[in-house]
């Protein structure tokens, strides 16, 4: 985000403005299948697809994590559950006290993370602005094959001294 936004209506439409807005404020309920749809859809406006394709990416790598924490989770769940398969009566394992809320806390902390990027970037393309996440801007600029500049805003050159 050490980069200038650019805020000129001039450069997208009132549909390409909403439908960058959408991409990224459908991702809370449509995961990564609403910006993929709209990416596919939308392909010629380079506003648009860049704006979805980040949102998509963020979604993929949501998913991923989700996938890590569920898997870790099952692991752990089913490794005490067959230690626990011996002739004694079971015990309740101390160590599960602090996986449950750290597993919980983890899938909270990513769920409001992923709200916040998406209300905050949804609100910057209703505005017009070619706003990059902080690392899957520069990923979504080179899969667009994007200049790093482009969509944002050069200052002109300073008037000539005389």
């Amino acid at each position: 985000m050490d980069q200038p936004t650019q805020v000129n209506w001039l450069d997208t439409t009132p549909d390409e403005r909403t439908m960058a807005t959408l991409a990224h404020a459908l991702q809370l309920m449509g995961s990564w299948i609403a910006p993929l749809i709209i990416f596919l859809i939308r392909r010629r406006s380079r506003f648009v697809s860049f704006h979805a394709l980040q949102a998509l990416l963020l979604q993929i790598i949501h998913t991923i994590i989700v996938l890590i924490l569920m898997t870790l989770w099952f692991t752990t769940i089913f490794t005490i559950l067959f230690h626990q398969t011996g002739g004694k009566p079971p015990e309740f394992p101390p160590a599960l006290l602090v996986f449950i809320p750290l597993v919980w806390l983890g899938f909270m902390g990513l769920w409001i993370g992923t709200l916040i990027i998406a209300i905050l970037y949804a609100i910057k393309a209703g505005r017009g602005e070619w706003a990059d996440y902080p690392v899957l801007g520069k990923l979504a600029r080179k899969i667009l094959k994007m200049d790093p500049i482009e969509g944002h805003i050069v200052p002109p050159p300073p008037p000539p001294q005389m």
